[in-house]
């Protein structure tokens, strides 16, 4: 089938859409990929954490109408939310998190740093307990239906026992649980992405929880980058250069796994959290130049709009860190259409 232009609406365009009558409240926030993906869907977003202050300023930036909490999960209770935002425990539609990932990731140490304090984006904290900190807080909201992110690395190898721990916390906080590994590609983004999502609905509802169903077609950095000058940063002064020429057309370094090459005709590689001039990244796909700020909005699914603060690395980890929004609007038009809708229908409620 033919597939649609690429395009990602405008912030106000997002803005403009009608409510559809159901709340979000967000943790683990960062740059807020995921609760504009929700905004997209329709939903409203009351309440969001996070703790790292330049992800901060890129989410007040981009969404004023959120109660932001800047403080470690770690110190938040659930009570606190739920009276920042007026509702009861059992109220709440959606309560959604994407736990730092970078324990399980298989490009990482791994469990080299299980249970060690570390450095993670611009600040040091241990990162592998905290979805266990979001599981408290789910226990204690009790919202009618949860998703949670993280890397596709949480399912593979020793990491697994780390997955059975954390889908045993989640179903023990009453909840129907299915956990599945989903790539961005799939969902509408031009970017290939695997991320492991949890979904769950509280047992008391009777409705089994669902993920949403992949597209018949894909888009490529070709379209994403339609239209928009090619003046990402250089690094032909770099001793990167030389490996960069090494790098076949379309294709990885066959040493340094993390310098790829886009390629025009297909989704680009995932989005690495970091960046810095003269290492290895995503680039071009004919040219030795780093994709500019715009070109990783287009190929991370974010409105050309978006405002993204602090440095162009910052602005680069904001993007790599994030869920997509385009792949959260798939997964939250499911949770809306396949649960929150037919809960609603069950109950005779009028939307």
């Amino acid at each position: 089938m033919n597939k649609p232009p690429y395009k990602v609406p405008s912030m106000q365009e997002i803005a403009d859409l009608p409510w559809n009558g159901y709340n979000v409240v967000s943790t683990f926030s960062g740059c807020g990929g995921s609760c504009l993906g929700f905004k997209m869907a329709g939903f409203k977003v009351l309440w969001a954490n996070e703790f790292i202050p330049a992800a901060q300023d890129t989410y007040r930036a981009n969404h004023k109408g959120t109660i932001l909490d800047t403080r470690d999960i770690r110190k938040v209770q659930a009570s606190e939310i739920l009276d920042a935002i007026g509702l009861s425990k059992g109220q709440l539609d959606v309560f959604e998190g994407s736990p730092p990932c970078a324990s399980f990731s298989t490009a990482g140490k791994r469990e080299a740093g299980w249970g060690k304090v570390k450095k993670y984006s611009d600040s040091c904290q241990r990162t592998d307990d905290l979805f266990f900190e979001y599981a408290r807080l789910l226990n204690d909201l009790q919202p009618k239906v949860f998703i949670a992110e993280n890397v596709s690395g949480l399912v593979k190898g020793t990491a697994k026992g780390y997955f059975l721990l954390i889908l045993k916390a989640l179903k023990d906080c009453g909840y129907n649980v299915a956990a599945k590994v989903l790539d961005a590609q799939w969902l509408g983004v031009p970017q290939a992405r695997k991320r492991l999502i949890f979904i769950g609905v509280r047992n008391d509802l009777g409705i089994n929880p669902v993920h949403p169903s992949p597209c018949s077609f894909q888009y490529t950095v070709r379209d994403a980058f339609m239209g928009l000058p090619d003046d990402g940063p250089s690094f032909e002064k770099y001793k990167l250069f030389q490996h960069w020429k090494e790098c076949p057309p379309s294709g990885s370094h066959p040493r340094l796994i993390n310098l790829k090459r886009l390629r025009w005709g297909a989704p680009a590689n995932t989005i690495c959290q970091t960046w810095g001039n003269g290492t290895a990244a995503i680039t071009h796909p004919d040219k030795p130049l780093y994709p500019s700020i715009a070109q990783l909005k287009r190929i991370g699914g974010f409105p050309d709009d978006f405002e993204l603060r602090g440095t162009f690395g910052q602005q680069w980890e904001r993007i790599g860190r994030a869920v997509p929004p385009v792949m959260a609007c798939a997964i939250a038009k499911s949770i809306r259409d396949d649960i929150l809708n037919k809960l609603n229908d069950n109950q005779g409620i009028e939307r």
